[in-house]
């Protein structure tokens, strides 16, 4: 755990979370929502905490995806697993029209406002 601070300035805790960000282009948000759908049980298994689909307000054929973990190599090791089962596979990914990009980030501020 890390040290934060609340909004009213008192001290706080802050449980580091690793992010793997990923975002890419998609010839159809349905299909690929779908697709993703089904791997909920891998994330699960994989130790995905949450996740998060976000897609830019101009641009429906592109989305961004979120997926929490408690480690850095829980990120790492699923990264692995999207690249090896699921994104070298057409079949697996359906809607992917390009090469993900991917990023593991940490958690260095979180607050609700």
């Amino acid at each position: 755990m890390t040290l934060g601070w609340d909004r009213c300035g008192r001290a706080s805790t802050l449980k580091t979370m690793y992010t793997l960000h990923i975002e890419h282009p998609i010839t159809d948000f349905d299909t690929w929502k779908e697709a993703f759908a089904g791997f909920a049980p891998m994330r699960l298994s994989a130790g995905v905490r949450s996740h998060k689909v976000l897609r830019p307000i101009d641009d429906p054929r592109y989305v961004s995806i979120d997926l929490d973990f408690d480690t850095a190599a829980g990120a790492e090791a699923f990264l692995q697993i999207l690249r090896a089962r699921v994104w070298s596979s057409p079949a697996a990914s359906p809607a992917l029209a390009g090469d993900p990009i991917t990023r593991i980030l940490v958690t260095e501020e979180a607050a609700a406002a």
